[in-house]
């Protein structure tokens, strides 16, 4: 009784509504802005539509449908709810851990850059005409790492408001999952989808923005028969979720016992699609006005990632009438995005480490966060930070969150046989029931597209050195940053639990194993206590 008094419960949110929302947060990030309107232009337009929705409907959501389940049955951060499911699946755990810290350091910065551009569209500080110069020698001071090396050089007009960003984001840690992570949630989502609304309302008056929407939408059908269409709309839509790289594993653990889970995850599964929807709009309006301004097509200012949102932008606000409102608008709402997607990151790594060593709350995310800015600051406050970021993020998200899954999904379904338990958890509670063709989205469909996506990243990374970079850079924040993350992923997991860790006494999870709920897996034998399965593993 003295284990179980010193671990305390469970957090969860205040209710099923706060969840959504801050699975929608996570879910609309920076990518639903600056990435999904270039994708679906390049991919046919209107066309991008059918395999977009294809993808969404047969990937997205069966996937996220599987980090819902495994979070809410095994009550536990990504580590823990793995290591309950089997004793050697914890390093999968642990490795999107590693995942979410690596992206967590440079998500940051981005967020810096949206919080400074705020600021500087209300003064047009980058000149007429000289948006990219701007950008890239007077905010950045990029500096060619082929040339200069990893630089020391601080900037601060980065490195100032990366702090503000960090303090924010601590803050809202430390306050817990439900007056932190779901109060933020709660307040900036609403401000969000107000404030992008107001943006596309905006944006469709401007002179040209039909031209924008026309090349938006018009459809490309020959496009359909391309598989490198195919291929992007379920890359897309696989990133855009938030799925199996823990955030949803983790969210789903704060959920109590009795939730619709897959109803959950069809309202931010649609949500995230339609906030996509409405940022294409929005941006391609914008880029249409841009177009007949310059008197070009829009096929010659259309762009997607740091170039839209940094350069082609501040060029529409330089140029529109009004242009100020559009780029506060625009660069507020990257910021509110980036917060809500930066704060799922960072949980996945608190709750992991509250888990595997019993920390109270404020002592994990200092402990998490202090560390984090400081490599934040050291690697992106700098004139080489745009390399490492570059890098690190096409890394990153091919070989580290793409290989993950795809692990995870050969484990879970076939080395495991876990669908069937997961299946059934998630058709005991929710209003759709998946069947068995979720069973057969997830442990078909899904390794075979992710085998594909995994395997087409590879050759183009080792055909041609990514970014034209130098081999030992590459070497550092690509290939071996990679490997360590599998690595470092294996021995977290060969550390023993401690003694106040949750896997050893917890009451939640006894509390579950003892309800009426809780259905053993049938392939394996049931542990009736979080403890008892401990002392099993540890055996």
């Amino acid at each position: 009784m003295a284990a179980t008094t010193q671990t305390p419960k469970r957090e969860a949110f205040g209710s099923r509504n706060v969840f959504i929302l801050s699975a929608i947060g996570s879910a609309v990030g920076l990518g639903n802005i600056w990435r999904f309107p270039y994708v679906a232009y390049e991919g046919g337009g209107g066309a991008f539509l059918i395999p977009y929705l294809c993808a969404l409907l047969t990937a997205g959501i069966p996937l996220l449908f599987l980090d819902y389940a495994i979070g809410h049955r095994y009550r536990g951060s990504a580590p823990l709810a793995f290591r309950r499911m089997h004793r050697a699946a914890e390093p999968l755990g642990w490795w999107q851990v590693l995942i979410c810290v690596v992206i967590a350091v440079y998500y940051a910065v981005i967020v810096a850059w949206a919080g400074m551009y705020t600021w500087f569209s209300a003064q047009l500080t980058w000149g007429a005409g000289n948006e990219e110069d701007f950008f890239f020698t007077d905010f950045l001071r990029s500096a060619d790492v082929a040339e200069v090396g990893l630089s020391g050089e601080f900037v601060p007009q980065v490195g100032i408001p990366l702090v503000v960003v960090w303090l924010l984001v601590i803050v809202i840690m430390a306050l817990g999952v439900k007056r932190g992570i779901g109060a933020a949630n709660m307040i900036l989502m609403p401000l969000l989808t107000v404030m992008f609304a107001v943006l596309v309302v905006q944006s469709l008056f401007l002179p040209g923005a039909m031209q924008g929407l026309n090349a938006f939408f018009t459809p490309d059908w020959q496009a359909l028969g391309d598989p490198a269409v195919w291929a992007s709309a379920y890359g897309h839509i696989f990133f855009s979720l938030s799925v199996a790289f823990g955030i949803m594993v983790t969210y789903s653990s704060y959920l109590k016992r009795k939730t619709d889970l897959t109803g959950s995850g069809l309202v931010v599964g649609f949500a995230n699609s339609g906030f996509e929807i409405l940022a294409g709009i929005g941006v391609f309006a914008a880029l249409g006005f841009m177009a007949q301004a310059q008197g070009v097509d829009v096929d010659g200012v259309a762009s997607s990632g740091i170039g839209l949102a940094f350069v082609a932008f501040p060029t529409i606000v330089s140029q529109a009438t009004g242009g100020s409102i559009i780029g506060v608008l625009f660069f507020g709402a990257l910021v509110f995005a980036g917060i809500t997607s930066l704060i799922s990151i960072l949980e996945v790594i608190v709750a992991a480490l509250q888990d595997k060593l019993g920390w109270r709350r404020v002592r994990t995310t200092l402990m998490v966060t202090i560390p984090l800015a400081v490599i934040s600051m050291a690697l992106f406050s700098t004139t080489t930070a745009l390399s490492v970021l570059d890098t690190t993020d096409a890394f990153v998200n091919a070989f580290g969150i793409m290989a993950v899954a795809l692990v995870a999904v050969v484990v879970v379904a076939w080395l495991l046989h876990k669908l069937p338990a997961l299946a059934e958890h998630l058709d005991r509670r929710s209003s759709f029931r998946v069947g068995r063709i979720w069973k057969l989205l997830v442990g078909v469909l899904a390794p075979l597209v992710l085998g594909y996506l995994l395997i087409s990243e590879l050759v183009s990374k080792i055909t041609e050195p990514y970014g034209g970079y130098p081999d030992w850079f590459l070497g550092v924040f690509g290939w071996g940053m990679v490997i360590a993350l599998v690595v470092l992923g294996l021995l977290l997991a060969a550390l023993p639990w401690g003694a106040h860790s949750h896997a050893k006494d917890d009451p939640d999870y006894d509390e579950f194993l003892a309800s009426e709920e809780y259905q053993p897996d049938p392939e394996t034998a049931a542990v009736p206590t979080a403890s008892a399965a401990s002392e099993r593993s540890e055996a």
